[in-house]
């Protein structure tokens, strides 16, 4: 008998079904049915329903090619030779659902929901040196007369051992199967329980796209923003299509140019930092055009300046950054050794950071790194032992100065230090500007465009003032205007 006694002081606590009773509860659903293609970790996921009971109603089919000959007779040949990639899952989730298609008339079967789940996966290596990754996804009907949703996401194994990682794959794939069928209406809370009965020192999830009928009013770079924000991962990026990008696959080898920033909104100021960077940066000796990636930055601790973050304004700098054609990337990193440590993970290539005064004399701050055993020299070892440089915009100070890297001032403490590395070349002057930008806040402007101030629209980039105009972004309401005139 259960008892329904609750006690003072008892907190409500979401109950979290285990893993048998979700693979148990698919399977006892007479109309969900389809197939299971799992790839480099044996075949972890559907295990969990056969030892469920009941799964000859749910599995028509479960597959592992390990053989590449076999998989490429199945799925056809990568152009890229590969088989651990996102092109490769959907071609096994497509020639699945395909299948099903094909063989499973619907006419006999006219309630069943069908689906596939995929996924292609590299474990640890024996050397204990690459972790492992892959990719994962599913493809199915909440209907049986529906377009097919899909679900599509990355992982990265943080576990050292190749048992331990096939038996987290094995979970993940229960969750997202489940929270596919049953937690489809509130993408963010699927998103959650994908780590029902996981850790997140156990696996890293740092890309996933919805697409199909039941997400259509899903916005991927939402999504994006959730995966940093529940920590699933410290960084996501997305392209000027507003689509999710895997991190490792467009950093990989790059000479990386990146802009940190509130961008709230993007001014004038932001592309003349942007401009006037990439033309010094490409004209270094080690910087190829063809392999330059920028990217502007936005990280949670910006997003979080008001309190809470707020998604509507998360959006609005989202929209005006792709409307740019700029590749965005959010991240959890304060510190900006941090920034250039994760590039480092995917490139050896030279990288850049584009910053202002302000930020410099921020980065020469001890205070920010007494987390570190080695304080601010493990920060700047971090930071400047890496084939990178400093690109800095001026500032004008209240008496009309204009401030460079030759005239500013760092705490007394740290002048030798800077001074080593200005005088390295790792600090290079912006000196072609315009002398009006510097006058130009993007706090100043966003308090224009909430109060109907004329001529915010001037102060920046051409068409971004139609465009929050158009969609009424960062608050702009045209009747606030009508009134001041």
């Amino acid at each position: 008998m259960v008892s329904n006694i609750k006690l003072k002081g008892d907190k409500a606590i979401e109950s979290v079904p285990a893993i048998k009773d979700k693979a148990l509860r698919i399977n006892l659903n007479e109309n969900i049915y389809g197939t299971f293609a799992e790839i480099g970790a044996g075949q972890e996921t559907v295990r969990h329903f056969f030892r469920a009971g009941g799964s000859s109603g749910t599995i028509a089919k479960a597959m592992s090619a390990y053989d590449k000959d076999f998989s490429d007779a199945i799925y056809g040949v990568e152009d890229d030779g590969r088989y651990v990639t996102e092109s490769r899952l959907k071609k096994m989730l497509n020639h699945e659902v395909e299948l099903i298609e094909k063989r499973l008339k619907r006419d006999k079967h006219p309630n069943k929901m069908f689906f596939s789940f995929a996924n292609t996966v590299a474990t640890i290596d024996f050397a204990k040196q690459f972790k492992g990754h892959g990719w994962v996804g599913i493809k199915y009907q909440v209907e049986p007369d529906e377009d097919y949703n899909e679900i599509i996401l990355h992982i990265r194994f943080k576990e050292s051992d190749a048992r331990l990682q096939q038996e987290t794959l094995g979970i993940l794939g229960v969750n997202l199967i489940y929270g596919a069928f049953y937690k489809y209406n509130d993408p963010k809370k699927l998103l959650r329980y994908l780590y029902d009965h996981l850790d997140k020192d156990q696996l890293e999830i740092d890309t996933i796209n919805f697409s199909g009928p039941r997400f259509a009013n899903v916005d991927n770079r939402l999504m994006s923003l959730q995966l940093v924000k529940n920590g699933m991962t410290e960084a996501v990026m997305f392209g000027p299509d507003g689509k999710n990008i895997l991190p490792a696959a467009i950093l990989y080898k790059k000479n990386i140019l990146a802009i940190r920033g509130s961008f709230r909104p993007v001014t004038q100021v932001n592309m003349d930092m942007y401009e006037k960077s990439l033309k010094m940066f490409l004209e270094e000796s080690k910087v190829d055009k063809d392999n330059t990636l920028v990217v502007f930055e936005i990280t949670l601790s910006n997003l979080r300046s008001e309190g809470e973050i707020d998604e509507r304004d998360f959006m609005d700098r989202a929209e005006l950054l792709c409307s740019l054609g700029q590749t965005v990337m959010i991240s959890n990193f304060q510190e900006y050794y941090r920034v250039v440590e994760y590039f480092s993970n995917y490139t050896k290539a030279r990288m850049g950071l584009v910053m202002g005064v302000n930020n410099l004399v921020d980065i020469f701050d001890e205070k920010y790194y007494r987390h570190l055993s080695g304080g601010i020299l493990e920060a700047f070892g971090k930071l400047f032992y890496r084939d990178l440089k400093v690109f800095l915009y001026p500032m004008e100070d209240e008496n009309g100065e204009i401030i460079t890297s030759q005239n500013l001032k760092v705490h007394p403490r740290m002048k030798e230090l800077y001074k080593f590395f200005a005088y390295n070349g790792k600090v290079v002057d912006i000196t072609d500007f315009d002398k009006d930008h510097l006058k130009i806040f993007s706090r100043e402007v966003l308090k224009m465009i909430n109060n109907g101030t004329p001529g915010w629209e001037k102060l920046l980039p051409k068409g971004i003032s139609d465009i929050i105009k158009q969609h009424q972004l960062f608050g702009y309401d045209p009747n606030k205007v009508l009134e001041k005139a």
